[in-house]
């Protein structure tokens, strides 16, 4: 049985559509990002002992955390490639500042950001 202490935020009301004006959504995420802060401590501590020093519910919640948190950063970045691309940057801009090597490599992630976003909300995912 899990630690309601520890259940993530994401599983209550989506991450992804958190807004941080609401205060409720932020001691949520506040929440989250302590869980994985002790998380990351235990793990440097830890030095690849095994042993992190957290409960087995903290690292139950930890696990619930990374979907939400996966589609709340592809949100996001797909809305500042829209903003870039709305303020006239060319996807060969956008690809530099993503890492990513041509044009064309910027745009098929954001397509596929798009596409998995989208199957997100019709519930395919």
């Amino acid at each position: 049985m899990s630690d309601p202490q520890f259940e993530p935020r994401s599983r209550l009301v989506g991450l992804a559509g958190l807004s941080g004006t609401d205060g409720v959504a932020t001691q949520g995420l506040q929440r989250d990002t302590a869980l994985l802060d002790r998380l990351l401590a235990g793990l440097a501590q830890s030095e690849g002992a095994g042993e992190w020093g957290v409960s087995d519910d903290e690292v139950a919640a930890a696990l619930a955390l990374f979907e939400g948190m996966r589609t709340a950063v592809d949100r996001l970045e797909t809305q500042v490639v829209i903003e870039a691309r709305r303020r006239g940057m060319e996807w060969r801009q956008i690809a530099r500042h993503q890492g990513l090597k041509s044009s064309q490599a910027a745009s098929q992630r954001y397509q596929r950001l798009m596409t998995r976003l989208e199957e997100i909300r019709q519930g395919i995912r």
